[in-house]
């Protein structure tokens, strides 16, 4: 049987001078999950126009030891027809990244544009899932420019604190 190496790994020295910025995804997660299906049977059987779907992202990161950070990539869904509201979806995708040479001054922003860009794949695909699942037809969310986000967010600033402490939101409708 092999032997699973501890989730910090090796200590590495936090900034090579000259080594190429590396960023390892360590684990990815599901964290949360709901899914409300309002007025089921019925809202099922009227299935005539398309649903308005509006969609909420928000971001966190923080540091969880030397060079790993958690970031976590909340999605909310709401859909409604006319005034009734069919179905709502709540995720909130995590994932565990060891971020390395990678200057300090940067490292919020790795953990808000970059790290949710890899995650964003896969939350997307467990609410397209879950969304079928509900009886409902499939939802495919489009794709969210995580640099614009952070860049609203902090504006001119960014990048100009090193903290990963952060988050970050938008929203956006169908």
């Amino acid at each position: 049987m092999a032997e699973t190496p501890p989730p910090d790994g090796p200590q590495l020295p936090e900034r090579d001078a000259g080594a190429a910025p590396q960023l390892h995804v360590v684990a990815q997660y599901v964290k949360d999950l709901s899914f409300e299906n309002y007025n089921a049977p019925q809202s099922l059987l009227q299935q005539g126009e398309a649903p308005r779907v509006e969609v909420n992202v928000n971001l966190q990161a923080q540091g969880v030891g030397p060079m790993l950070y958690e970031v976590e990539l909340s999605i909310t869904v709401t859909a409604t027809r006319e005034e009734t509201r069919l179905y709502l979806v709540e995720i909130v995708y995590g994932g565990l990244f060891r971020i390395q040479n990678v200057q300090e001054s940067t490292i919020r922003a790795v953990c808000l544009i970059e790290c949710p860009r890899l995650l964003f794949p896969f939350a997307r695909r467990v609410i397209a899932d879950t969304v079928r699942d509900g009886g409902f037809q499939t939802f495919m969310i489009e794709p969210i420019d995580f640099f614009r986000l952070y860049r609203e967010r902090y504006g001119q600033q960014a990048g100009a604190e090193g903290s990963p402490g952060g988050e970050g939101e938008g929203k956006a409708s169908n």
